[in-house]
């Protein structure tokens, strides 16, 4: 007979916590360290006690009554604290206390061939003899969180901190019914009375109501333009006067949005302490957290499960893959899931970690009724405009060089054709546009192909306007000095009266003046495509804002069938009839950050500079290198980022200005490109030139990974107990596939049989490939 346990231990990541062979005492070790990590010392008997008697546990609770310090029967959340129904001789494994000496929660240990789940009846017992309102049940790899009062015990990614667990405790002591807290009718807005749109107080009633049934996830699709950041902002502000919530998590993926989210959150919820925690600067206690996701991803450490109450994620369809995901599931909070994304073309996954039905978001919007209703404002297509790609000409792999492009089907004769259409077109119908509108022509952004391109047309704008003395149009792209400060002036100034830009314009920016886009390139993203559309449907009274105009000179809405009468909203859409019917199919991790119309992510160099000089990435990684390693000892900002010393947000701006000069310009947006790391930041990328950065193995990727996905789901313990040990096996392997469950050493623990018991016969197979997708496939 063959012995399961060499092939047991064989699955097993030989670099795992716990192995097959350990025993209780072995878990331990792991359960101490994991305790460690969330602040708890686990030799500080203030803290962490172990081997609790129930009888020692009685007498407590006993002495806690008589002095006033006990909840006495019932704590807050009415759990009857008497008639237990458990012998006295019974020890608890783990017990954590409060700074007061009271318990708050039992921790249940097993050995990894248990899982944990199962222990929930040997430990509530112990818990409502000692009066702590949570338990914890763990084998040292799985972790469980069960508030026994007012739900089922379910994963997390840590152990709480005594201050996670506190809080929670003195929540629910002040916590009031949602019903009690009016929806509010107007609020105040950057110094404006703004009326609460209907559609908006609908979604805060359908979170109220989530939350009252104790729902954790909650997907939001809104469109451009309808104001979901003041929506949450709102929401947000009941959710403190309710005391359901103390600190919040705000995460965005593109500085843009951060620098929009921090401005209406200081605006709208000002009485509450915020900050933007960017890279390199300290952590602070505040209420309110902003941060990129990109940012959280390498900082997630620092914080522990329970410390965030709710989590924002806004575009949240591009932060549910491999690494991304964790930033979300490391915090066991209310997520809230903001996107303009149609549901069309949302994957799967995204509807399941916010556990929805694929393909209808808990609460929905439409871009057809904010028309309608008047919500935003709607656009027509110019006519009459030359298109520059002939017919049959676009057919070019979504992979080509968009230098190539650029060259093939633009020249200075077309690029200054397009303006001058544009321009005549622009000044013949703004008044139409919004008679409020003056000076003309209103503002408007050109979309270019590359940063040398944008060059070339603002130059032939202002060529057209030599009045205004080069200033009527302006590049806007991470190479210019001080693109923040560029876009202010664009957002709150008569001129620049025209915007061109690659890739900064396109998503998260806001400008409700905005009456004219300008489309000088290719794209075939339909996410993308509406993306760029919605940064011309904001409404804008003070001009009496009607219409939009785009200028589409590559075709773009036939592509789409986008009209002015039949709106594109990706529902049933697509290429027109006849036209190119190969959709791209770019790298997930360019698509969930937003990245899946850059070309130049696929090619050999990098633009650099206004004028778009080409550089290899290779020359420019050593290039940003030797700088780094040169200035190093004599500037003392960079300094401190090579102790890891926290800089100041002064400090941080110095050195972002100082690195972002002419020549090779280093910045962030340059440095992803070469180093063909989207989701780097400049701090990383000063420490790995100083060869300081710490790199993860692929197999602490692929288990952070895992952990994540595993979170996000909703596995029975079971199916998650079998879901480990498929996931030990691709570590080991670096994949897992439906075969391998026929062959040894799986097929030996017939795998394949118990799989299909746990999740039926299709079941397995669709669990099998996302695994292998979402998490050993997007870890590599």
């Amino acid at each position: 007979m063959v012995s399961v346990l060499p092939i047991l231990m064989f699955l097993m990541d030989e670099k795992s916590q716990i192995s097959p062979h350990q025993s209780e005492a072995d878990a331990r070790i792991a359960i101490d360290e994991l305790l460690r990590q969330a602040g708890w010392d686990p030799a500080d008997k203030s803290m962490v006690r172990t081997e609790v008697s129930l009888s020692e546990a009685i007498g407590v609770r006993e002495s806690a009554d008589k002095y006033g310090d006990s909840p006495g029967k019932t704590d807050a959340s009415g759990i009857d604290r008497e008639g237990t129904g458990v012998s006295t001789g019974g020890r608890a494994d783990y017990v954590l206390y409060d700074g007061r000496g009271r318990p708050l929660a039992v921790v249940e240990a097993k050995k990894n061939a248990i899982n944990p789940y199962v222990a929930k009846q040997q430990a509530l017992p112990y818990a409502k003899a000692l009066d702590a309102p949570f338990i914890f049940l763990t084998n040292g790899e799985l972790i469980y969180f069960w508030d026994y009062g007012n739900a089922d015990a379910r994963p997390i990614a840590g152990f709480f901190s005594r201050r996670d667990l506190e809080r929670l405790v003195a929540m629910r002591t002040g916590r009031r019914a949602l019903a009690t807290v009016e929806i509010p009718e107007h609020y105040i807005r950057q110094g404006e009375t703004r009326a609460v749109r209907p559609y908006q107080a609908e979604a805060m009633k359908a979170l109220d109501h989530a939350l009252e049934l104790g729902k954790r996830r909650f997907l939001i699709e809104l469109p451009t333009g309808t104001g979901k950041t003041d929506l949450i902002c709102l929401y947000l502000k009941r959710l403190f006067e309710a005391g359901r919530a103390e600190r919040v998590l705000f995460l965005v993926d593109r500085e843009q949005l951060a620098k929009q989210a921090v401005e209406a959150i200081q605006d709208i919820l000002s009485v509450y302490p915020s900050y933007w925690l960017r890279p390199g600067i300290a952590r602070q206690e505040q209420q309110i957290t902003v941060a990129l996701l990109q940012t959280m991803i390498g900082r997630m450490d620092e914080y522990t499960a329970g410390y965030f109450d709710v989590v924002i994620a806004d575009e949240c369809h591009r932060s549910i893959y491999g690494a991304w995901q964790a930033a979300l599931t490391r915090f066991e909070a209310f997520h809230i899931g903001l996107t303009a994304t149609p549901a069309a073309y949302i994957e799967r996954n995204t509807f399941d970690f916010y556990q929805c039905e694929p393909g209808s978001p808990d609460f929905a919007y439409s871009i057809k009724d904010a028309f309608r209703e008047e919500y935003l404002v709607p656009y027509r297509f110019a006519t009459g405009i030359t298109e520059i790609l002939a017919e049959g000409a676009d057919v070019d792999d979504e992979r080509y060089d968009p230098v190539e492009f650029e060259r093939r089907w633009t020249n200075e004769d077309t690029n200054r054709l397009m303006m001058q259409e544009f321009d005549r077109l622009a000044w013949k119908s703004y008044s139409e546009l919004a008679p409020g509108q003056d000076p003309g022509p209103g503002k408007s952004i050109v979309f270019a192909i590359t940063k040398r391109h944008a060059a070339r047309l603002a130059q032939y704008l202002n060529e057209l306007h030599p009045e205004h003395r080069g200033q009527y149009a302006e590049v806007i792209t991470s190479d210019v000095a001080d693109p923040d400060t560029l876009i202010r002036k664009f957002k709150r100034e008569t001129y620049p009266m025209v915007a061109v830009s690659v890739g900064m314009l396109d998503t998260g920016f806001d400008c409700r003046e905005i009456l004219h886009l300008v489309l000088c390139r290719r794209v075939r993203s339909p996410i993308l495509y509406q993306q760029m559309r919605g940064r011309g449907t904001r409404t804008a009274t003070h001009i009496q804002k009607r219409r939009f105009v785009i200028y589409d000179f590559f075709r773009n809405h036939q592509y789409f069938n986008d009209s002015d009468t039949d709106v594109f909203t990706g529902a049933g859409g697509g290429p027109a009839p006849g036209g190119d019917e190969k959709q791209p199919d770019p790298q997930r991790e360019l698509v969930e950050l937003g990245l899946e119309d850059e070309w130049l992510e696929a090619v050999s160099y990098i633009e650099v500079g206004p004028e778009g000089e080409r550089i290899d990435k290779t020359d420019y990684v050593t290039r940003w290198e030797e700088a780094i390693r040169a200035d190093v000892d004599d500037d003392p900002i960079l300094g401190k980022v090579r102790d890891e010393t926290p800089l100041t947000p002064a400090q941080e701006e110095e050195l972002i200005g100082r690195l972002n000069r002419p020549e090779l310009y280093f910045n962030e947006d340059n440095l992803r490109r070469a180093y063909g790391d989207p989701g780097g930041n400049l701090v990383d990328f000063i420490r790995a030139a100083l060869g300081r950065m710490t790199i993860k193995s692929r197999e602490e990727e692929r288990e952070e990974a895992f952990r994540a996905w595993l979170v996000s789901r909703q596995f029975t313990p079971p199916q998650a107990e079998y879901l480990c040990l498929l996931k030990n096996r691709g570590i080991a392997t670096g994949h897992v596939r439906i075969d391998d469950l026929f062959e040894p050493p799986l097929s030996i623990l017939d795998a394949a049989g118990k799989g299909v018991k746990l999740f039926g016969e299709e079941g397995l197979k669709q669990v099998v490939e996302r695994l292998e997708e979402e998490v050993f496939r997007s870890a590599v």
